[in-house]
């Protein structure tokens, strides 16, 4: 039976796009590169969504954020202390557009897959210090493989 309408794409160019991870390098993150890294899986600049796989080794703490968009967390390995809870392997957290966040700390080596449709501001008591969003991670990809290439 065929189908009642045409599902071909419009657009014959699309395709699936495949990130090994296992071949791309831990990126240091600007904030304290001997302990905290990242591998930028995706940035989408027409939805502006980005995907992180983050590695945080025991001890780092994130500064206090806010969420401008909505995210997803998946821990793969270690633990993290979030709010007044505790974040462990296999957990999955989805955080709603405007939740706030005070420091994040890894209780351990933890490795966890980060989903997020939009910006993340970082601020302390009196100002906004930094945000992230698809074009500062794309950005700090380009930058830290052009380094890497000119060294070798």
């Amino acid at each position: 039976m065929a189908l009642p309408q045409d599902v071909s794409p419009l657009n014959s160019e699309l395709m699936d796009t495949l990130f090994r991870t296992d071949h791309e390098d831990w990126i240091p993150q600007e904030n304290d590169p001997e302990r905290a890294f990242m591998k930028v899986l995706f940035t989408g600049s027409e939805s502006g969504v980005w995907v992180c796989k983050f590695r945080w080794l025991k001890g780092y703490t994130a500064p206090q954020h806010k969420h401008l968009s909505s995210s997803h967390t998946f821990i793969l390995s270690g633990k993290l202390q979030v709010r007044d809870g505790t974040l462990n392997a296999g957990d999955y957290v989805y955080e709603p557009d405007g939740m706030l966040h005070g420091e994040t700390k890894a209780m351990e080596d933890t490795e966890y897959l980060f989903i997020c449709t939009g910006p993340v501001i970082f601020y302390d008591d009196d100002k906004f210090t930094g945000y992230i969003n698809w074009e500062t991670l794309r950005q700090a990809k380009e930058t830290y493989y052009a380094q890497k290439e000119a060294a070798e």
